[in-house]
Order: C-alpha cells, then sequence, then structure tokens
C-alpha cells in the first residue's frame, strides 16, 4: 500500500509537486491519500484527486473537513469518497 500526505495548502504549485508522486504509484499498489491535514484545497488538487481515484484502482483518500467541504461545493463527493469518509 503507498500513501501520499498532502500538505495544508493544496494549491496548483503543491499539486505540480504531487503529481510525479502520484504518476510513481503503480497500478494495484494500492494508494492511500492523507488529506487529513488540508486546510485549503485549489480546483488543481480536486482535479488530481479525482484522477486518482478514477486511475489508480482501490485509492482511498482521508479528507479533512476543508476538503470534503470542497468536495460537496464542487459536485465531488461521490466520486471522490464513495462512502470512504
Amino acid at each position: 500500500m503507498h500513501l501520499i500526505k498532502l500538505p495544508p495548502r493544496c494549491d496548483r504549485t503543491s499539486t505540480v509537486a504531487l503529481l510525479p508522486e502520484f504518476i510513481a504509484t503503480q497500478a494495484g499498489q494500492g494508494l492511500t491519500i492523507d488529506a487529513s491535514d488540508v486546510e485549503q484545497v485549489g480546483q488543481a488538487a480536486l482535479q488530481l484527486l479525482v484522477s486518482a481515484r478514477r486511475s489508480i484502482e482501490g485509492a482511498s483518500i482521508v479528507p479533512s473537513a476543508a476538503l470534503l467541504d470542497a468536495a460537496q461545493l464542487a459536485g465531488l463527493s461521490d466520486i471522490l469518497f464513495d462512502g470512504d469518509a
């Protein structure tokens, strides 16, 4: 199982910095995205999380309250959490 820890501020800059780590995650390896410390989340981070959930089988997200709120506002809760949260 692979773990990726998201920073408190998930803006475009941090998303670009995290992209290689997401790409390096192998299919079938499993992925847990620890977003429990996220306080601010931008559209680029939401797009990266949607991509991870759709392309990495078994990817799960441990969300913060801020991420849950942002996902709900963007209409992405079902895609991102699928009952995980």
